[in-house]
């Protein structure tokens, strides 16, 4: 089979196409035709040598790739038959080896890919969509409220603007750049703005006090920390919810996230909360499972639509560059 391969850490460079030996599945696995692999901001920390939530930088030579979706053209031994032939796609967890022809990974991790959904939409639900439904367990949005959305043009942030609408609210998309205010208006924002431009939070106050009776956001999706983030949060009205997931502002791989103290919150009178990591699994009751068979549930009933940006297989290396540049909108997706 073909596939990238990292022989050694460092620039999206290293990142090479190749021909290798295919996988073989162990007992209680199938191997996947792979259509679709996704790629994920971490998959550039792990290339560079960074452990992410590894304890140690992962071994080389390694096929990167944790997102996958294709058809089911082996098995392992003792694995169910009833697998094979069929569109499935699957999160590999900690293993990688996504960006190839061909992927193993246990059968318990598939997922049948709804009737209507390719394999690209797949993969974007299975993470990105994943994690998206996993930030909303933290919120209860309808028609009262105001959402403020940064990164609107990206694979969380185009499901939350369309998540924030089906619940009725108004939606407030940030994005950077006209190509992106764009796209963030076509998905239904009520309000796109380009938080590039200095002027972003006085566009936003005037939407609010022109549009929406003067009041403050009730919430802000935080992915971008910063002084993006800050502006962001500084919109919101009393008893507002902050809820941090990244801090892309401050670099994709750089920077922490937004944070304040208990005496900042309460003069404000909101409430912060960080909801990736274990937080998020408890949430879920243990089993991010649950969030993916709901993500392409919401996916094949046409409530959710993800956005893709598509690259070859063998532009792997393109690919990461122009994720790290913020040169992408929405899911990365490799197709052989």
């Amino acid at each position: 089979m073909h596939a990238v391969r990292l022989h050694a850490f460092g620039p999206a460079e290293n990142l090479t196409y190749e021909h290798t030996e295919d996988p073989v599945p162990a007992p209680g696995q199938v191997r996947v035709a792979v259509a679709a692999a996704g790629v994920h901001v971490l998959d550039t920390a792990l290339r560079q040598g960074m452990t992410g939530p590894y304890p140690a930088p992962v071994e080389l030579p390694t096929i990167p790739g944790r997102e996958v979706a294709g058809t089911v053209e082996s098995l392992g031994e003792g694995t169910d038959p009833g697998w094979l032939g069929k569109r499935v796609v699957a999160h590999l967890g900690m293993v990688p080896g996504g960006y190839a022809e061909l992927a193993v990974t246990d059968a318990a991790r598939l997922h049948e890919i709804p009737a209507g959904l390719d394999e690209a939409e797949a993969v974007a639900m299975i993470g990105t969509g994943r994690t998206t439904l996993g930030i909303l367990q933290f919120t209860r949005l309808g028609p009262e409220d105001i959402a403020v959305v940064p990164a609107a043009a990206g694979g969380i942030g185009t499901l939350l603007v369309q998540y924030a609408k089906n619940a009725g609210a108004a939606v407030i998309g940030l994005a950077g750049g006209p190509v992106k205010v764009a796209r963030t208006a076509a998905n239904g924002a009520d309000l796109a703005v380009d938080y590039t431009l200095p002027d972003w939070p006085e566009q936003v106050r005037a939407h609010l006090r022109d549009r929406l009776g003067g009041r403050g956001a009730t919430v802000v999706f935080d992915s971008v920390g910063g002084a993006t983030g800050r502006a962001a949060v500084d919109l919101l009205a009393e008893g507002g919810l902050h809820l941090v997931f990244g801090w892309s502002g401050e670099g994709l791989l750089d920077g922490s996230p937004l944070t304040f103290t208990e005496e900042e919150l309460a003069e404000r009178g909101i409430t912060s909360e960080s909801v990736l990591g274990p937080v998020m699994i408890q949430k879920a009751g243990g089993d991010l499972r649950v969030l993916e068979e709901r993500a392409l549930a919401e996916a094949a009933a046409g409530r959710l639509r993800p956005a893709v940006q598509r690259f070859r297989l063998a532009d792997a290396a393109r690919a990461h560059g122009a994720l790290e540049t913020r040169g992408t909108m929405g899911k990365v997706i490799l197709e052989p």
